[in-house]
C-alpha cells in the first residue's frame, strides 16, 4: 500500500491531459512528476497548467522513457485513442498503476489485449468513464438502485451538444483513428447503460450519419467520415430497452445531457448541467401530478477544474484511493471493452443499415 502521496505521470498532454492536471492539483497527495507528449505545444499547455509545480515534472520524449524512469507510481493515458495499446505496453511492463482515458481502445482486438494484460497484474487498471462521476448522474443512478422507480424497463439518454473540437493533427476527424463517433463519444453512454441496467447488451440498432458538421472540411484531400447525429437502440439481456439520441449540432441546448429512466412505479429524469433530478410517480389517468424536483449541488472547485461537470475530480478521488489500496477499482478494463463493443456494433449497424447481434462480435 502506498503512502499518502501518489506520483503521477501523464502520457498525452492535450486538452484532456490538462484537465487531469487541473484536477490532480486539488487531489490531496497527488503530485505530477513526469510528462510525455511528442508535440511541444501540448507539453507547453501542461507546464502552463502546472504553474509553479512544473519544476517537479520531468519531460520525456517517449512513453518508454517515462515508464522506465522510476518517477511514477501511476500514469494517466490521455493520448489519441488509436495510440492506447502501443502506449500501454511499456506501462504494463513497468508495473505501473494506470488510468486510461476512454475509449480504452479503438478496436476490439486491442481491447481484448488490454483486458488480458490488466488481468495479469496486481496493479490498478482503471478505464476513465467520467460521466459516471457527474454528481447529478451519480445521484440518478443511486435513486434507481434504491427502488425509486420500481423495476426499470426503459432508459433513454439524450446528448445534444457542440461538434467535435479541434485536436492535434485533426486525428479525431476520421473513423480509423477514433473507432467512429459511436465508440469515441458514445462509449460513455453505453457504459452508463450497462451500469444502470446491470445487464449486458444483446442487440444494437443504430441509424446515424454525418449530415451537418465537417462536410466542407478537407484534410490531406480527405473528407471526415464521423457520425454527427444518430439514434441507437440497445436491447439488454434482462429485458430493459435503452435509447441514445445524439446530436452534435445542437450547441444551443439548455442541457447537454438529459437521461430518463422509466420503471413500473415512476419516471426519473436528470438534467445536466442544470443538475435537476425530477421524480414523477405513476398516479393514474387524470389524477393530480406528484412531481418532485431537486438540484444536486457540485463542488465549485471541481466544476472549475474541468469541462465534465466536476466528474473528473470525483473520478480522481476514487482512482487515487484504489492506487493507495484504500478503495476498489470501479471501472475495469472489461468495462471499457464492453462499452467499445456496443459502440462498434452501433457503427456497423449505421453503415450496414441492420440490427447487429452482439454475438456476432463474440459477446
Amino acid at each position: 500500500m502506498l503512502g499518502e502521496q501518489v506520483r503521477y505521470g501523464l502520457v498525452g498532454t492535450g486538452m484532456m491531459g490538462v484537465e487531469h492536471i487541473t484536477n490532480l492539483a486539488i487531489t490531496p497527495g497527488a503530485v505530477v512528476t513526469a510528462l510525455a507528449d511528442p508535440v511541444a505545444e501540448s507539453i507547453g499547455w501542461a507546464t502552463s497548467a502546472l504553474g509553479d509545480r512544473a519544476g517537479a515534472a520531468t519531460v520525456f520524449d517517449s512513453v518508454e522513457a517515462l515508464a522506465a524512469s522510476g518517477l511514477c507510481d501511476a500514469v494517466i493515458v490521455a493520448s489519441p485513442n488509436y495510440t492506447h495499446r502501443r502506449v500501454l505496453e511499456p506501462l504494463f511492463d513497468a508495473g505501473l498503476h494506470i488510468l486510461c482515458e476512454k475509449p480504452v481502445a479503438t478496436t476490439l482486438d486491442d481491447c481484448r489485449w488490454i483486458v488480458e494484460r490488466a488481468a495479469q497484474t496486481d496493479r490498478v487498471f482503471w478505464t476513465a468513464m467520467e460521466y459516471r462521476y457527474m454528481p447529478p448522474a451519480a445521484a440518478f443512478i443511486e435513486e434507481i438502485r434504491s427502488g425509486a422507480i420500481g423495476r426499470l424497463q426503459m432508459l433513454s439518454i439524450r446528448e445534444h451538444r457542440f461538434p467535435f473540437l479541434v485536436k492535434v493533427a485533426d486525428w479525431n476527424r476520421f473513423n480509423r483513428n477514433t473507432g467512429g463517433t459511436m465508440v469515441e463519444k458514445c462509449c460513455h453512454f453505453f457504459d452508463l447503460m450497462r451500469l444502470i441496467t446491470g445487464s449486458e447488451a444483446v442487440r444494437v440498432y443504430c441509424s446515424g450519419a454525418m449530415d451537418v458538421n465537417h462536410r466542407d472540411e478537407r484534410y490531406g484531400g480527405e473528407t471526415p467520415d464521423i457520425i454527427d447525429n444518430s439514434y441507437t437502440t440497445v436491447d439488454f439481456a434482462n429485458g430493459v430497452r435503452a435509447l441514445l439520441d445524439l446530436s452534435m449540432f445542437a450547441d444551443g441546448a439548455e442541457n447537454q445531457e438529459e437521461i430518463t429512466a422509466v420503471g413500473d412505479k415512476a419516471r426519473l429524469d436528470v438534467l445536466i448541467p442544470e443538475g435537476a433530478l425530477v421524480h414523477a410517480p405513476r398516479v393514474g389517468f387524470r389524477n393530480a401530478k406528484q412531481v418532485t424536483r431537486r438540484v444536486v449541488e457540485v463542488d465549485q472547485a471541481a466544476l472549475a477544474a474541468g469541462s465534465h461537470h466536476g466528474s473528473t475530480f470525483y473520478e480522481h478521488q476514487r482512482f487515487n484511493a484504489a492506487v493507495r489500496g484504500a478503495g476498489p477499482v470501479e471501472v475495469t478494463a472489461t468495462d471499457g471493452m464492453m462499452a467499445v463493443a456496443i459502440g462498434t456494433a452501433a457503427e456497423i449497424s449505421a453503415r450496414e443499415h441492420r440490427v447487429v447481434e452482439m454475438a456476432e462480435l463474440g459477446f
